[in-house]
C-alpha cells in the first residue's frame, strides 16, 4: 500500500491527537503514534509511563499493539509525533517491535519544528534479528545442537 499525501496528513493528525493524552508524568515528554494497516485501518497510541520506568511503553508500541488487538498484523507505516523542536526516531525497543511486522515499514517522525525523518525501518535498524531468523531451517540446527549437546552430556 503506498502511502499519498492525504494519508499522511490522517496520520500525522492521529499522532498528534494521540499525544495530548500521553502520560508522561515523570519525563515529561510526550509522544503521539500512528499506525497504519495495508487495508487503511489506523490505530493510534501515546506513551504511558510507569513510577517503574521499565514497565513504561512508547507509543510506537501502543499503536502497533492496538493494531494486533483489532486483528491486523500487516504494518504499513507509523507516523511519531512529538510536540519538540528536534525530532526524535522510535527508540530501539520499539524499532525492535515494529521488525517484527517488517523490516521496509515507513517510519515518519514529525515535530513541531521543520525536521523530519521519513525512511524505512531498515534504515533505522539495519543488520536486525526478526522473525526470519527463527525459520524452520534455523531452528532444525538450534535443535541438531541441542540433540549434540544432551549426547554429550550423558557420556
Amino acid at each position: 500500500m503506498k502511502i499519498n499525501e492525504e494519508t499522511l496528513q490522517k496520520l500525522i493528525d492521529g499522532a498528534r491527537n494521540a499525544c495530548k493524552n500521553a502520560y508522561c508524568a515523570y519525563s515529561r515528554f510526550p509522544v503521539g503514534a500512528a499506525a497504519i494497516s495495508s487495508d487503511g485501518a489506523i490505530s493510534i497510541g501515546c506513551n504511558v509511563e510507569n513510577a517503574s520506568y521499565g514497565l513504561t511503553m512508547c507509543a510506537e508500541r501502543n499503536a502497533v499493539f492496538a493494531m494486533v488487538g483489532n486483528g491486523r498484523l500487516d504494518l504499513v507505516c507509523v507516523v511519531i509525533y512529538t510536540p519538540t523542536n528536534v525530532v526524535s526516531a522510535p527508540c530501539g525497543a520499539c524499532r525492535q517491535v515494529l521488525n517484527e511486522f517488517g523490516s521496509e515499514i515507513r517510519i515518519v517522525s514529525i515535530c513541531d519544528g521543520p525536521e523530519r525523518i521519513d525512511c524505512l525501518l531498515s534504515d533505522l535498524l539495519p543488520l536486525s534479528f526478526g522473525p526470519q531468523n527463527l525459520t524452520a531451517d534455523n531452528k532444525s540446527a538450534e535443535g541438531q545442537r541441542g540433540k549434540q549437546n544432551q549426547k554429550s552430556q550423558s557420556r
